[in-house]
């Protein structure tokens, strides 16, 4: 019976090793392997222009209408639509990323409401959020063939876009803006909450930016009558589009989602930067109640595997090990006590013999 206990004893205080070194392990290397962006994402964000603040849009027909100046529409509800998968190539560590994205007013149906519309692909890091270092690691597709099917050009860029560092910091990062095809600081502006969530709130102002440098698509620099840019005379005045913008993003910082974002985006014509002529657009648009709730759910996953890996599997293993560790100790010491007791009460005859002559 005492050799049954005494190996009980021994799986007790192996299996509690066991449980002790796995809960030490497990943060140090599970933990790592999961704290990467999914693969599986597929998210759709809807930003809506705010009730109640100015939202500008120039019609187009009124620029190419035989009479008239050109037309700036008052309270135009303006969405902005994104949708984003994950695409090849993507592995353990990178993964591309993929964004749809248009930009319309609400107000008409169909073609007739889209103000831009663009396709964009990048590479990245699934841990910091950044490019990878290949060349080129990403696209951009603004236009279309006679087929319909986009023209993606090839793009270098760095800085973050659609994610940011598992483990976010409070502090600048390179961002980068599609529309002005450059990258700016992101400032960490303060620790706050969405429902409940602690989230850093960023902020990015995109300084003026001559859209022809950019791009040079007919859109964005028009000679037309100066009759039609509401000024006077009758020769043709040259315009360039200019484009600014200040970008406010909320980030939950353990897995680096953006929970919420808005942009208060500003496209005008002008003779200069520094002064409108003709707003094309402006608008201050949101991330709507919808888009926070699918964003939150989404990050809640990450959260919750996190949690388990990094905190809750740990503790309960620990506090297994620490049991079993101290059960198996405690009967192995009343398994050598009981073997101690009996080998004194049965002494040989003999022996009690010597004793008691």
């Amino acid at each position: 019976m005492s050799n049954v206990r005494r190996l009980i004893a021994c799986l007790l205080v192996g299996l509690g090793a066991l449980l002790l070194a796995a809960a030490v392990m497990i943060p140090s290397y599970t933990v790592d392997r999961v704290a990467k962006t999914p693969l599986d994402l597929r998210i759709t964000t809807v930003a809506k222009s705010v009730p109640g603040e100015e939202s500008l849009v120039l019609d187009s027909r009124s620029l190419t209408s035989p009479e008239g100046s050109a037309k700036v529409d008052t309270n135009v509800p303006v969405v902005s639509q994104r949708f984003l998968t994950v695409e090849e190539p993507s592995g353990a560590d990178e993964m591309t990323v993929q964004a749809g994205q248009t930009l319309r007013r609400d107000d008409r149906d169909g073609d007739s409401g889209i103000l831009t519309a663009s396709i964009d692909r990048v590479t990245i890091d699934r841990v910091t959020g950044q490019p990878i270092d290949a060349a080129p690691n990403g696209s951009i597709a603004v236009t279309v063939d006679k087929s319909g099917a986009s023209v993606a050009e090839e793009s270098q860029r760095r800085g973050l876009q659609y994610r940011f560092p598992i483990g976010t910091e409070k502090k600048s990062y390179p961002y980068f803006d599609l529309n002005a095809r450059a990258t700016y600081d992101i400032d960490f502006l303060e620790e706050t909450q969405i429902n409940g969530v602690t989230v850093y709130h960023f902020r990015q102002s995109i300084p003026v930016t001559n859209m022809w440098d950019v791009v040079q698509a007919p859109t964005n620099k028009l000679s037309l009558p100066a009759a039609k840019w509401g000024l006077e005379g009758d020769e043709p005045v040259t315009m360039t589009r200019f484009y600014t913008n200040t970008r406010d993003l909320w980030v939950e910082p353990k897995t680096g989602a953006v929970l919420k974002g808005g942009e208060k985006i500003h496209l005008y014509y002008g003779r200069s930067a520094d002064q409108v002529d003709v707003t094309a657009l402006k608008s201050h648009i949101v991330f709507d109640e919808e888009t926070i709730d699918a964003q939150m759910g989404v990050t809640q996953k990450s959260l919750d595997k996190l949690s388990l890996y990094g905190s809750t599997l740990p503790v309960v293993l620990g506090i297994a090990g620490a049991i079993a560790l101290i059960a198996g100790i405690v009967l192995g010491l009343l398994s050598g006590g009981s073997s101690a007791g009996r080998g004194r009460a049965f002494d040989p005859p003999t022996e009690r013999i010597k004793r008691n002559p």
